[in-house]
């Protein structure tokens, strides 16, 4: 092996894939309910997206950003369209949107201080690292940057004690999904929201997994009655192609200036052109009416199959991002499901994530949800 193990890969090779069916090198069929954990939300090889790709590819690849790309400003417009927010600056990943959401809340502040959450995911880069309230993400790497703090999610109260003059910013996921496919109270987001504003500090909402289509709006903020400064995406952003950004509003323009941030490949143009048929794609209104319908659709099957079972807790998530927690390892419900033909992911050590196409028809979610009622009653029966 010539690559580092720094990931517990499945004995899985995916040779190919198209909508919501992938097949692996046996030949194997399986229902993708991971989607690149929330990357694929057109399902995989979207045709409108691989037809802006080959078309571009004809054309050129890369750029340097010290030119004009106007795929990318055609990009970065539908993004700030459905948002409060006015400006966008493209890179390569979740963790680079979120790496350069600190910078300028910090540059443009002149403070220091950044609150985040336990049990929150940011990334794997240093800051973004330093930013994640997981302390199995911190371990064996030395002192951290010493200016983030930790808060308990979903507890408005703690939110309320704070009086520190120098916060940056808060930076808030409004669903953990590596912490649990956990959904932020509305009563916790606007104390977040409240409690920026009374310090003059920023509020950053890390839209990574929850962002572009997943829960039913552009942006899951879209939910409640918030006014971010800041909004980070990626995942889910490109159908596959590596590409993250971070919006802002207009007022940091003036922070944000030539020199003070860059990325080498950040929006060139393969980037934007997969960036602008994917949300050409999925940010109309009636593609995301139907993923709530979907979703409606597939927490009710959950609910009336799964909750039934002896050893499942709970079910939660909104749109097509669904927790279903189990009073045991789920890693053995993963590893079952997989050998069932369903992809499921985990979010935490008792918690199935689904995390389907957004463009996954009926029938597919009746099939994964039977497959899960099986897995899920013959794992219990096995151990009565």
């Amino acid at each position: 092996m010539s690559v580092f193990p720094t990931y517990n890969r499945f004995p899985l090779t995916i040779e190919s894939g198209e909508g919501t069916a992938v097949t692996d090198n046996e030949g194997n069929q399986y229902l993708d309910f991971v989607s690149g954990i929330a990357v694929c939300n057109l399902g995989h090889r979207p045709p409108a997206v691989e037809e802006a790709v080959k078309e571009q590819l004809g054309k050129v690849w890369h750029v340097s950003n010290l030119y004009e790309i106007p795929l990318q400003q055609e990009a970065a417009k539908l993004l700030t369209g459905v948002t409060n927010l006015d400006y966008a600056f493209f890179c390569n990943s979740g963790a680079e949107a979120n790496e350069a959401a600190i910078k300028l809340a910090r540059k443009h502040t002149g403070k220091e201080k950044i609150l985040t959450f336990k049990q929150s995911f940011h990334g794997r880069t240093f800051a973004t690292m330093s930013a994640t309230g997981q302390e199995k993400v911190h371990q064996g790497f030395g002192t951290l940057l010493p200016t983030f703090e930790y808060l308990p999610y979903n507890d408005a109260e703690e939110v309320s004690q704070i009086h520190d003059q120098d916060i940056a910013a808060i930076m808030v996921e409004v669903i953990q999904g590596e912490g649990g496919v956990i959904e932020g109270t509305e009563l916790f987001l606007q104390a977040v929201q409240n409690k920026c504003k009374e310090l003059g500090a920023l509020l950053i909402i890390d839209e990574v997994q929850t962002g572009i289509g997943r829960t039913g709006k552009p942006f899951g903020y879209q939910h409640y009655e918030l006014d971010p400064d800041i909004v980070t995406s990626a995942k889910g952003l490109g159908s596959g192609f590596p590409v993250g950004a971070m919006l802002g509003k207009a007022e940091f323009a003036e922070t944000f200036t030539a020199g003070s941030h860059g990325s080498t490949f950040g929006g060139n143009p393969l980037a934007s052109a997969a960036v602008k048929a994917t949300l050409q794609t999925i940010f109309p209104q009636q593609f995301l009416q139907s993923v709530q319908e979907k979703s409606d659709y597939l927490n009710e099957l959950l609910e009336s199959k799964l909750l039934p079972l002896e050893g499942v807790k709970e079910i939660r998530g909104r749109g097509l991002m669904i927790g279903i927690e189990v009073d045991q390892e789920a890693i053995h419900f993963i590893h079952k499901l997989r050998g069932k033909g369903l992809l499921a992911v985990l979010a935490g050590p008792h918690v199935i994530r689904l995390l389907p196409p957004l463009n996954v028809t009926i029938e597919e979610l009746d099939k994964a949800a039977s497959i899960l009622e099986g897995v899920l009653q013959l794992e219990k029966a096995n151990h009565s």
